[in-house]
């Protein structure tokens, strides 16, 4: 109960020692104790809710919440019991999915039964009603293509041609504009192949993916002397940007492993141009969220997924590097490994290359801009780049390369593949990849206004998969990649056509 919910109510304790108790004075109902007020209606329980996904198509969220815990069923995707983060219940209902990159934050009804509220992703919000409910919808059973062997990499294309035939003839048909790109990598040997309306070597906004870039330039700076990864960001900020606090304060690593407690988004980022959300947003817009919010570390450290972090901590590298986050990415990483299609700012030769995005309904959408906070997801690359970056995870001792750069860069990707914190169930966090317990595998996902991507490694099998979408369907490049991998490993594979 709330102090607050008991201020005013008087407490009389009567004399022990009196044989018998005075009578109470009457009370004037102009000086009565205020009643309480009700109790806040608990909002423990099952909420369910359609989200418009465009093309008059929706998508059923059910929200499973008990005090702090909480988890979410996508119903029409067939995925139970996908982890939420940050719940908050004392001014309406807010949580994050970091999984999916995604947020909830609405208001409640009076009655306590309705949830008015926003469903944000990256590129997009909607507008979405979760209402009580009295039982949880039964989440429906996955299907399975037939089950094979393990797919050998110089067969795999022809078993996807199989697999996703309806997709082929829908999602990625002509009318779309719409298609993919898909890159993999077993034990030396690449294969990259496309469906629908892109090259293979087609550039695409790599969005969020470019967090594990920030990850190992991090981790190159590390190993060269150049910071520490408990060096306080404050340090690598402007002189006087933001005053030091009283305890502790968030560090290189914090921001990296995500757990720096700074909220998803800055509250002072008010795009002038939605299509391209992140393009006005510098460095004193940043600097000056910094300065008010403060860089004092929370004393619980908890994984909370934060597109401000990453971008300050590429930002704060830049800072000390003295160049630009795009110069600095290019040194320490894509020119070591020859990423010549990877880049920030694409030249004219790039630019005839680079895919145009669409949005929810198949309508090209704009290419985003990063200014500040561009270490979140600033880049575009290739499949062939994409399996280059990915094979050096997989074989970083077989880097070559005479420049200080490439030299730093075995040990560098060995650190960034540490695990530094827990990130959800079964799951713990490096320099900004995600790494699966069960599986050993490492991964990230990306999405920005036109593009969905997914990209994951596994040292232990020696494979790796990169998918590129130059479309918004939400969770489409995840469950290609991870239908990939199945195959690979002769594992059921999800059904792409449910």
């Amino acid at each position: 109960m709330k102090l607050g919910w008991i201020a005013g109510v008087a407490l009389v304790a009567a004399c022990a020692s009196s044989p018998k108790p005075a009578p109470a004075p009457p009370v004037s109902p102009a000086v009565a104790a205020p009643a309480l007020p009700p109790a806040k209606p608990s909002l423990n329980g099952i909420w369910l809710g359609t989200l418009n996904i465009g093309a008059g198509k929706g998508l059923r969220l059910q929200v499973h919440l008990d005090g702090a815990k909480c988890s979410l069923d996508s119903l029409d995707q067939r995925a139970a019991g996908i982890p939420c983060t940050n719940v908050a219940t004392e001014a309406g209902l807010s949580f994050d999915v970091p999984v999916i990159r995604g947020s909830l934050k609405g208001t409640v009804s009076p009655d306590g039964n309705t949830v008015t509220a926003t469903w944000s992703q990256p590129g997009h919000q909607s507008p979405i009603v979760l209402t009580r409910q009295a039982a949880a919808v039964e989440v429906p059973e996955v299907a399975f293509d037939p089950a094979m062997d393990a797919v050998a990499i110089d067969k795999i294309q022809g078993v996807l041609d199989a697999d996703l035939a309806k997709l082929i003839a829908t999602v990625f048909a002509p009318s779309t504009g719409v298609g993919v790109t898909i890159g993999v990598v077993a034990h030396g040997k690449r294969e990259i192949f496309t469906y629908g309306s892109v090259k293979a070597d087609s550039l695409f906004e790599i969005g969020s993916i470019t967090k594990t870039f920030t990850g190992l330039v991090l981790a190159q700076m590390v190993e060269q002397k150049k910071v520490k990864l408990d060096d306080p960001v404050r340090e690598l900020l402007p002189k006087g940007t933001v005053a030091q606090p009283a305890g502790k304060e968030i560090t290189l690593l914090d921001l990296s492993a995500q757990r720096s407690g700074l909220p998803r988004m800055p509250d002072n980022f008010h795009p002038k141009d939605e299509q391209n959300p992140y393009a006005d947003y510098d460095a004193k817009a940043l600097y000056a969220w910094m300065s008010s919010h403060g860089v004092a570390l929370p004393d619980k450290l908890e994984f909370g997924y934060s597109n401000l972090g990453v971008g300050l901590l590429g930002q704060a590298l830049a800072n000390r590097a003295g160049s630009s986050y795009e110069a600095l990415v290019k040194k320490e990483v894509l020119d070591p490994l020859g990423m010549h299609d990877t880049a920030v700012k694409l030249s004219p030769a790039l630019t005839k290359r680079f895919a145009t995005g669409h949005d929810e309904n198949n309508k090209p959408a704009h290419s985003w801009d990063l200014d500040a906070l561009a270490g979140a997801g600033a880049l575009r690359s290739t499949a062939a780049d994409m399996l280059t970056f990915l094979e050096a995870q997989l074989h970083p001792d077989r880097i070559k390369g005479k420049s200080a750069e490439a030299k730093t860069l075995p040990a560098a990707i060995a650190a960034s593949h540490e695990v530094r914190g827990e990130a959800g169930p079964g799951m713990h966090i490096a320099l900004n990849w995600l790494h699966i317990d069960e599986s050993g595998t490492y991964w990230h996902n990306g999405g920005t206004g036109g593009f969905r991507t997914f990209a994951l490694f596994n040292p232990a099998n020696d494979f790796a998969v990169v998918v590129l979408l130059n479309g918004s369907v939400e969770q489409l490049a995840d469950r290609l990649a991870t239908h990939v991998v199945e195959r690979l490993t002769g594992k059921p594979a999800e059904s792409l056509v449910q």
